[in-house]
């Protein structure tokens, strides 16, 4: 879901500093008092708590990071910036945002906190994902193993340059991290292997990149898909369409992104439960107490019990 319609407010609150007193969310999710960095640790700002997790995970206990995002019941969109969270951006030694539309208020919060030194990884720019001939890019790289892998050698190096003693850790991390996405990437492998190009409705393009892995095909129409993603007005015959794919049990799965539910979105599950199709529910950030693997393995097994079924 892009953000990019944050900006301007955004924008607004960082130069007026007319900021709610509460700090960014820490690493768990929480709202808590954002702690100023340790001097000895690298100082790392992320959009959000998925690439914050996967920070941590190389970084360690020689990286000091702060996700701005980290809410899986909050709306992406209802986001609102805080002076805090400014700070750390001004302070910032590495900055982590996805790109492509998603995040532009980084970008924005980055500029206005005046620090030209923070070395900043763009997810889509680090994947090469670009936008398929007529079409929309699919910014959710995070859903995306292989650009995540990508990913995760690049926050290795930035942490490298920012901290040369602690190079060969971030290096080892970062290996051991995608050893770990090598058998996701198996297990969705596995799932296409006998998936033989299912057909799976959506409500979002958010986990598009993990179905596709799977050998799932998108049977939902594009005009609904895009209309819940931008927020805006869904065509009838779209809507119609949709619930006539779960109603009439012509997918195998309706994949729901539960964080942006809405009237319509409650309509199509309602459906799809009353049509015996199985709903997966799927999130844009990390949930409480997982961290970016163990969501990961959750959200393919509940694709391939949603295909068992």
């Amino acid at each position: 879901m892009p953000l990019a319609s944050l900006v301007a407010g955004l924008a607004i609150v960082v130069l007026t500093s007319c900021a709610s007193s509460e700090g960014a969310p820490s690493e768990g999710g929480s709202p808590s008092a954002a702690p100023a960095s340790s001097p000895d640790r690298v100082s790392v700002v992320a959009s959000t708590n998925v690439y914050g997790d996967i920070a941590r995970q190389i970084g360690g206990d020689r990286v000091d990071v702060v996700s701005i995002i980290s809410d899986p019941s909050q709306d992406p969109h209802s986001f609102e910036a805080n002076a805090q969270t400014q700070l750390r951006l001004s302070n910032a030694k590495v900055v982590i945002e996805n790109g492509g539309g998603y995040d532009d208020f980084v970008d924005t919060m980055l500029k206005a906190a005046g620090n030209p030194g923070a070395q900043v990884l763009n997810a889509v720019t680090i994947s090469g994902k670009t936008a398929p001939p007529g079409g929309g890019l699919n910014e959710h790289i995070w859903y995306d193993l292989p650009s995540v892998g990508k990913i995760a050698d690049q926050i290795a190096a930035a942490f490298g340059k920012a901290d040369s003693m602690g190079a060969a850790q971030f290096t080892a991390n970062a290996s051991a991290f995608k050893a770990k996405l090598d058998t996701l990437v198996k297990d969705e492998a596995d799932i296409a292997a006998t998936a033989k190009g299912q057909g799976v409705a959506i409500t979002e393009p958010v986990p598009l990149y993990m179905l596709e892995a799977c050998g799932l095909v998108d049977r939902t129409p594009g005009e609904f898909s895009e209309a819940i993603e931008e927020g805006g007005e869904i065509p009838p015959r779209a809507l119609r369409e949709t619930l006539a794919l779960l109603t009439g049990k012509r997918v195998a799965a309706l994949v729901y992104n539960e964080q942006t539910a809405g009237p319509e979105t409650e309509q199509v599950r309602q459906a799809a439960q009353k049509g015996g199709v199985a709903v997966v529910p799927v999130t844009e950030t990390l949930p409480p107490g997982k961290d970016y693997i163990g969501w990961m393995t959750d959200n393919i097994a509940a694709v391939r019990g949603a295909l068992s079924r």
